[in-house]
């Protein structure tokens, strides 16, 4: 509790100051409560009164356990940038130092939307270390201006020797000017979006030498078997903030036996890559897919979550990120869904995963 608190006991408390229950033990509650598969604000005060017992063994709840209503009240009115700051801090100090590929990419939480608006659901901006399977950073993506998202994003983090990967449409000088900002390097697709800037670089590419291009062939899975091909060029004259290299990937897959056609893409590079350390990245970044947005929505059925008033659907999203963080580097085996399971049913895991968070 200790180490959550001198990272989160900062947050300031939105409500009056007679309330009855302390900020941070609300926090500390539903955290617990979402590590053991809570998905709302109902299911948070159910596992409170139910694990009162042992949470008091952490926590000195004098008034008991905290309603339906405080906590629906609190992460409603709690203010979402300084929550996401102090998650930022803690999960930097939970991480240690960072290295390797950091992604950014958007995500729509599909059911957070008011009534009369499903077309255009919340849109949270989220920033993944691949080689840490952690998430680091949360950004509203303001009136889902993903751009904006990100610029504001990158303001919490210090990415000192990482690459950041985002696609096409974060390759803005702004973007790279403010990854660089960070201490990090970049590696930006580039697509028609910058005509000129492209076919400078497919320019660049036609004329290199094709010596120091690499081949990786993966092995067939699901009766799949996919080729991917890279080269990386020089690219000192391109007039865009630090670019210092463009890298071309070819991937090519093979179905049931039966060739599809090749899929191009390209990258603006502030670090010089080896070829095969280019098809790393590219592969990198779609870990922030499959292992960060296809588990937040199939373990924890972030798109089914209906909390659309006020702050509500971006802090609890946040706690969900915390989870997975918290779960995912526990050192016991076992799969995040066993986990949940686990915790909920076993006082002693819940424990030590709380426990983790030193």
């Amino acid at each position: 509790m200790e180490g959550f608190a001198a990272y989160f006991g900062e947050v300031v408390d939105p409500r009056a100051g007679n309330a009855r229950h302390d900020l941070l033990d609300v926090i500390f509650i539903a955290l617990a409560a979402v590590l053991c598969g809570a998905e709302d604000c109902t299911d948070m005060s159910s596992f409170a009164h139910a694990k009162l017992t042992v949470l008091g063994e952490v926590l000195q709840l004098e008034h008991g356990a905290p309603s339906h209503d405080t906590f629906s009240r609190v992460f409603r009115l709690l203010d979402p940038e300084g929550f996401e700051a102090a998650f930022a801090r803690f999960t930097a100090a939970f991480a240690g130092a960072l290295e390797g590929v950091v992604a950014i990419d958007g995500k729509a939480l599909r059911g957070a939307y008011e009534r009369g608006r499903k077309a255009t659901p919340l849109h949270l901006v989220n920033v993944w270390a691949a080689e840490k399977r952690l998430v680091i950073g949360q950004r509203l993506a303001p009136g889902r201006n993903e751009v904006a998202g990100v610029l504001d994003v990158l303001k919490l983090l210090r990415l000192d020797g990482c690459i950041v990967t985002a696609d096409a449409l974060h390759c803005r000088r702004d973007t790279a000017q403010a990854i660089l900002d960070t201490g990090a390097d970049y590696a930006l697709a580039l697509k028609n979006n910058h005509p000129r800037l492209l076919a400078q670089a497919k320019a660049l590419i036609d004329a290199a030498d094709r010596d120091g291009a690499a081949v990786v062939t993966s092995g067939t899975a699901h009766d799949r078997a996919e080729t991917r091909r890279a080269i990386v060029v020089p690219a000192d004259a391109l007039d865009f903030p630090g670019v210092v290299a463009i890298g071309q990937v070819e991937t090519q897959r093979c179905v049931a036996g039966q060739p599809e056609p090749p899929i191009l893409r390209w990258f603006l590079l502030s670090r010089p890559l080896t070829a095969t350390q280019m098809i790393d990245v590219a592969r990198a970044h779609w870990t922030i897919e499959n292992q960060l947005h296809w588990v937040l929505d199939v373990t924890f059925h972030e798109d089914a979550a209906r909390s659309r008033k006020d702050h509500a659907p971006q802090n609890i999203a946040l706690l969900r990120k915390l989870a997975l963080n918290i779960i995912r580097n526990h050192p016991d085996k076992g799969s995040i869904k066993g986990k949940i399971k686990r915790a909920g049913w076993n006082d002693a895991f819940l424990l030590s995963l709380l426990a983790h968070m030193r």
